[in-house]
């Protein structure tokens, strides 16, 4: 936790806000000389603030003889208490909703994250809503004795393979039958809907399945139902933005970002945590595990469905050294603009 914005004098905030600013624009450590031709104070006197800036944690410098850049903990002091936000500029605003504009949820969702994460310079990502796979047709290929591999189709032409097991002696005829009624009674359900209606078959004993085939529908129902609620709607554009100019002087930390990026799953549940949030959340280097040892920063804010409930995520992943001040306007009307798509 850093100290509140309060416990700096109104000098200390005034250097402390420039040196973060020069630092964002730049990438580079800040010297004494190039903060005192902005706030009119003497070198020396810069850098005795700078030295009890360092004291305090929020500010470090790679070695003696460079100037300084802020810390974690800075960072985080500058973005909740001294940074100024507003609308991004008219043409940023008038991109995103050109692009989200007349497309279908999709392909809304896609453009969105790609003219994101162009305006941003960063990856862009997007949680989708998920949707409810319906049952079109169910069938088993027998493996061995122990084993069939399980095909279902949904109504959207969704193919998902499953390899389960059997009980002994359910033979090749009665995989067959166990399909059809699949097919035949729960097509045009929802995996959820389908476990339902067979339980309450099972239960009334009006199924016409034996309890070792019911069994095993139901097990398959289930596992599928939780596959797909675990399975993250995940979409990352811009990658590509991540190796720019200034990429160069820090190859292992872009490395270990893109290997990052390839974690769908981690970063669909990092994303979730600004599901509850007002508006943007903001996540700076270690704050999230996951891009721990990237040192990265993950600005997201959540987006609702016609009936106002949050549906999805939004957001950009990219270095710590991000222009928060631009980009999380940029992501804060990305999610509005997604909101008003969604009515």
């Amino acid at each position: 936790m850093s100290e509140p914005i309060t416990a700096l004098t109104t000098r200390m905030r005034d250097i402390f806000a420039q040196v973060v600013e020069a630092y964002l624009d730049s990438g580079q450590p800040v010297g004494s000389k190039a903060i005192s031709e902005r706030v009119q104070l003497s070198p020396a006197s810069v850098r005795g603030v700078m030295s009890q800036l360092e004291e305090r944690g929020l500010l470090t410098h790679p070695h003696t003889s460079a100037g300084r850049m802020p810390t974690e903990i800075g960072l985080r002091l500058f973005v909740d208490g001294i940074m100024q936000a507003s609308l991004p500029p008219r043409h940023a605003r008038e991109a995103i909703e050109r692009e989200i504009e007349g497309r279908s949820v999709e392909e809304a969702l896609r453009a969105a994250t790609q003219t994101l994460s162009g305006l941003s310079c960063c990856a862009g990502v997007v949680t989708a809503p998920k949707q409810q796979l319906r049952l079109r047709q169910l069938s088993f290929v027998p493996l061995d004795e122990a084993r069939a591999l399980a095909v279902l189709v949904g109504e959207g032409g969704e193919v998902e393979n499953r390899v389960m097991e059997v009980e002994p002696g359910l033979s090749p005829l009665a995989l067959t039958e166990i399909g059809n009624y699949v097919s035949a009674r729960l097509s045009g359900l929802t995996l959820e809907e389908a476990g339902r209606r067979l339980a309450a078959e099972i239960a009334s004993r009006r199924e016409q399945l034996d309890r070792a085939a019911a069994t095993l529908v139901a097990k398959g129902l289930a596992e599928w139902r939780k596959d797909g609620a675990d399975r993250p709607v995940l979409i990352v554009s811009g990658q590509a933005n991540l190796l720019d100019e200034d990429a160069t002087a820090d190859l292992e930390r872009v490395r270990q970002l893109l290997e990052e990026l390839e974690d769908r799953r981690d970063i669909a549940r990092l994303l979730d945590d600004a599901r509850e949030a007002e508006g943007c959340r903001i996540f700076i280097g270690s704050e999230n595990r996951m891009f721990a040892l990237s040192g990265s920063s993950v600005i997201a804010a959540p987006y609702r469905g016609s009936d106002g409930q949050v549906v999805g995520v939004v957001g950009v992943i990219g270095p710590t050294r991000l222009n928060y001040a631009r980009v999380v306007p940029m992501v804060d009307f990305t999610a509005e603009a997604l909101t008003r798509r969604m009515q």
